[in-house]
């Protein structure tokens, strides 16, 4: 009996050490020295990205041109406080955001990048690893909720984690053929999957996941729909298995050879703990929407406000319909020490100073998320300006100075008329975009809550777009 538990001890020690060896873990130093304060109470914001990079056993599985990593899925997923209820926000890859300062490999860190690509934040670099580092740091910028834990899966990774499961079930409206994964062949190609319920597994559940055209208007945001569904069918899958260590061990084995995660996620026992935190969210508590959006041409505007009250509502750590969860969650947020921001009844016109495109914009939906009023957008006669300038006419000087509360270093200069300008110089476009987190309303509107999917949704609805 001894000698069998000095054996069950040291299988079960080798164990642990494979699965800690296979652990990867991205450099630290390069998380932002300006976060958000900590998410109170015990709930909890993991950020969940995709790499397509090619590089390693990745080649055999497709991806992206050349080795370098790129990010084309990333969900932001909110844990509540009683860790019985999630929110997984998927944000578009191509949404125009505002990337602040990355640490580059060679030691270096960029200067802000305003209206850029959101999953150009990935690329910074150029690694096949990706920089999920600058990553979080746009993530936490975007959204005012500070990251406790980033992790990233390769294709590799991917493939491998469905077959560990068994495989996983999946749905498509209509018939899939070869020149729907990759446009630029010629003739249709052979039937690659039936329209309808199957189960996939390995490079078949990758290519599920990646294919955009043939369904609705080929878009990013139709194939986020479908990943959304995936990843509900993939967590049903676990919890039928049930979390014992037949259905966990591979799927951990499988995880941990491909996953790169943050520091604090940097061993097999803090995964473990992590993942058992989350054995008691039922289906129909986990939900995923995308961030609400719009087209801006080729590329995707976030809506505000509609978007800064879904952050809101998270960082309060209340569900989409305005409840809190219950156990330890955040209280009221402290009273601030100044009176918010008001410009409700004051008139704005708004001006770019400098040739940084899109600032006028970028001031605009800050006024509005204040109730100022914007009377119209322009350029200024110059556009040279290195500091942020508050132009008022008589009387109106106490307005302007409330309006100078939101452009920290602004410049207030009185002027003849009657009306309130603002000029923004490069020190505005040089600062992060931080968006005005307002108060968490009751409940959010239908054109959020009704795109939310739980993980017992009906898998074959809501698999596309356009």
């Amino acid at each position: 009996m001894a000698s069998m538990a000095v054996l069950a001890l040291a299988a079960a020690g080798a164990l642990y050490m494979r699965l800690n060896g296979n652990i990867s873990t991205f450099n630290g130093k390069g998380l932002s020295h300006q976060r958000p304060q900590d998410t109170p109470g015990d709930a909890q914001n993991i950020l969940l990205i995709g790499s397509d990079s090619r590089s390693g056993d990745n080649a055999t599985l497709g991806g992206g041109t050349g080795a370098v990593g790129r990010s084309d899925t990333t969900i932001l997923l909110h844990v509540y406080a009683d860790h019985r209820h999630a929110v997984g926000v998927s944000i578009p890859r191509d949404s125009l955001v505002d990337i602040p300062p990355c640490l580059l490999p060679d030691g270096t860190w960029t200067a802000p990048r305003q209206n850029t690509m959101f999953n150009a934040a990935f690329s910074l670099g150029s690694t096949a690893a990706g920089n999920p580092a600058c990553t979080q740091n746009t993530v936490e910028a975007l959204t005012g909720l500070r990251i406790e834990h980033t992790v990233v899966v390769n294709f590799e990774g991917f493939a491998t984690m469905t077959q560990a499961v068994g495989g996983v079930p999946v749905c498509l409206p209509n018939d899939i053929y070869q020149n729907d994964l990759n446009p630029n062949r010629t003739t249709r190609g052979n039937l690659i999957y039936h329209k309808g319920e199957q189960k996939v597994s390995g490079k078949a559940a990758l290519d599920y996941v990646r294919l955009r055209h043939g369904i609705g208007d080929g878009s990013d945001i139709g194939r986020t729909k479908r990943q959304q569904a995936f990843i509900s069918s993939l967590i049903t899958q676990v919890k039928k298995k049930g979390f014992s260590p037949t259905t966990l061990l591979p799927l951990a084995n499988a995880a941990t050879r491909s996953l790169t995660v943050d520091p604090g996620l940097g061993s097999a026992a803090k995964l473990l703990s992590f993942a058992m935190s989350l054995k008691n969210i039922d289906l129909a508590d986990i939900q995923f929407l995308t961030a609400p959006w719009r087209y801006d041409g080729a590329r995707i505007d976030l809506v505000h406000p509609d978007v800064d009250n879904l952050w809101a509502t998270l960082k309060a750590d209340r569900t989409l319909d305005g409840h809190t969860t219950g156990r330890k969650t955040p209280g009221p947020a402290p009273t601030p020490s100044t009176k918010p921001v008001e410009g409700a009844g004051v008139a704005v016109a708004v001006y770019n100073g400098t040739t940084t495109n899109g600032l006028a914009t970028r001031a605009t939906e800050l006024l509005h998320n204040h109730q100022f009023t914007v009377t119209g957008t322009a350029t200024a006669r110059s556009q040279d300006h290195a500091t942020t300038v508050i132009e008022y006419g008589a009387g109106l000087k106490s307005r302007a100075q409330t309006l100078a509360r939101l452009f920290p270093g602004a410049e207030l200069q009185p002027i003849p008329g009657a009306q309130i300008n603002l000029v923004t110089g490069q020190d505005y476009a040089n600062t992060p975009t931080t968006p005005a987190t307002p108060a968490a309303p009751t409940s959010l509107p239908t054109t959020i809550t009704a795109q939310a999917r739980s993980a017992n949704h009906n898998l074959c609805s809501d698999l596309s777009y356009g």
